[in-house]
């Protein structure tokens, strides 16, 4: 599964791509871990939180390429 970060996903959808179980879901957002809104009731997660949750330095290896490329045009 490819996880766009655009995209809104629900539970079963971040269990199945997390390989993780439905506790362990529910852990994550209680220990503010993965970042979710309950919608109607229902957790919705947006991807960028998922990206974050596998890989929480990439904002920051992101923020470092924009700094290069901009000091590049000055």
């Amino acid at each position: 599964m490819i996880v766009d970060e655009h995209e809104v996903y629900t539970p079963q959808e971040v269990i199945n791509a997390l390989k993780i179980s439905d506790s362990t879901f529910r852990r994550l957002i209680r220990n503010g871990v993965l970042k979710a809104a309950k919608i109607g009731g229902q957790y919705r997660i947006l991807g960028k939180h998922v990206l974050q949750l596998l890989n929480p330095t990439l904002p920051v290896k992101v923020k470092n390429v924009y700094k290069k490329i901009v000091n590049t045009l000055d």
